[in-house]
């Protein structure tokens, strides 16, 4: 990650997002560059100087994109109302929920980013989805030669982020360049959702994901058997819920795993990681729509995927990469082993056991390691996490090699 401020990891996550989106590097310097001393104040006062600077910069730009506008420079304005609209999602995602002016300041981010897509006639569409008596938002963006009814991927936002936010990063551009349209929702617990209607996040992901996926089927230009399903960081959790349950999804994919929250929750509260934005526990509490913090630990006992998982019938994507080391220095050599283990470990044991006993017997230890292995790793990961796959496998290897260095050494017998 850029490390603009190393003492901050907040302000620094904050900084990479909006590179993500589109941000200036220069831009950026002009905001971050005299926030070195504030971003080492308690989160109350930095806070306040970090959205100062960066609406201040939003404000510059909406100026000169007024005067763009008044010389007919639609498409110049229309890049400067991007770039305002990221440093206006910025600053509000950094604030409290309950920080005066936050609601104001999410309103113009939406209205400023509105303003971007249409001087830029993007392939942006703002629908509304019926959800009860009330209606989440998303962004609709079509795959312009996917045919009649396109395949669509439902994009789902994390604890922190937006539907513009994914907007921005990119992913529905790319997919629909490739014939795949997506839908980038604001979910219950995040962005319009959460601020401006009170939707509060839910365990049971299906309920809302469901009546996405109706109205997806009332489209005439949506494929309604090719819908899948992407989440990406808490969304890591509500993507997989709400395929393993609703079962119209296609496929799922998710970019961080997150099979148990809670467990990430009681590690916070011993202060062990990273938190994602300053006033965590108020934040988190604002999204679960808990009274405090024992009232959110006790909403966050159901966030996780035990006993779900295996209820997923279609293809799913897991990418996860919080212990790659381990993990890579074993399947770096993955090739080498099975050289190994198919030409020396199978030649060894027919000149150990003369009889072929024991040769014969390796297509049945393949089959019962092949059946072993999927328990053991599952428990694995369950227990410790993916980057334990890599260490077992390290050891196993070890212990393989210890092994074979004990066999006695014997001469190779002419005519043998």
């Amino acid at each position: 990650m850029f490390r603009y401020f190393p003492t901050n990891y907040v302000w620094d996550l904050s900084v990479n997002l909006a590179i993500e989106m589109g941000a200036r590097i220069g831009e950026i310097e002009e905001m971050c560059g005299p926030l070195q001393e504030a971003a080492r104040q308690p989160d109350a006062e930095g806070t306040r100087a970090f959205r100062e600077a960066w609406v201040t910069k939003a404000d510059r730009l909406c100026e000169l994109a007024v005067e763009d506008e008044a010389r007919g420079r639609t498409l110049s304005a229309g890049e400067k109302y991007r770039r305002a609209s990221v440093y206006l999602i910025t600053a509000e995602r950094m604030l409290a929920h309950d920080a005066p002016g936050r609601i104001e300041l999410y309103r113009r981010s939406l209205d400023t980013f509105d303003k971007s897509v249409a001087l830029r006639g993007d392939n942006c569409e703002r629908v509304r989805i019926p959800y009860g008596d009330a209606h989440l938002s998303g962004l609709l963006v079509k795959a312009p030669n996917a045919g009649a009814r396109s395949p669509l991927l439902v994009q789902v936002n994390g604890l922190d982020s937006t539907k513009e936010m994914k907007y921005f990063v990119g992913l529905p551009a790319w997919l629909a360049a490739r014939g795949v349209s997506s839908l980038i929702v604001d979910q219950p617990g995040t962005g319009e959702a959460l601020r401006l209607h009170g939707m509060h996040a839910m365990y049971n992901t299906e309920a809302w994901a469901s009546r996405i996926v109706d109205w997806l089927e009332t489209r005439d230009d949506v494929d309604p058997k090719r819908i899948g399903m992407e989440g990406v960081s808490l969304g890591g959790y509500y993507c997989p819920r709400a395929v393993a349950f609703e079962p119209r999804f296609a496929c799922g994919v998710v970019w961080g795993a997150n099979h148990d929250w809670r467990d990430v929750q009681k590690k916070r509260l011993q202060r062990e990681g990273n938190f994602p934005v300053p006033h965590y526990w108020k934040h988190v509490c604002w999204v679960w729509g808990a009274q405090d913090i024992d009232d959110f630990m006790r909403i966050a006992e159901n966030v996780h995927l035990d006993g779900v998982l295996d209820r997923i019938k279609v293809p799913f994507l897991v990418t996860q990469s919080a212990a790659f080391a381990p993990y890579a220095a074993a399947t770096s050599v993955f090739a080498a082993v099975m050289i190994f283990t198919h030409t020396f470990a199978f030649g060894m044991l027919a000149r150990i056991d003369s009889t072929g006993r024991a040769v014969a017997a390796t297509p049945a230890m393949l089959m019962t390691g092949a059946a072993i292995g999927p328990v053991l790793g599952g428990t694995l990961v369950k227990q410790s996490g993916y980057g334990s796959l890599g260490m077992a496998a390290i050891l196993i290897a070890a212990a393989a090699v210890f092994c074979f260095s004990r066999l006695e050494r014997r001469p190779h017998s002419a005519g043998v």
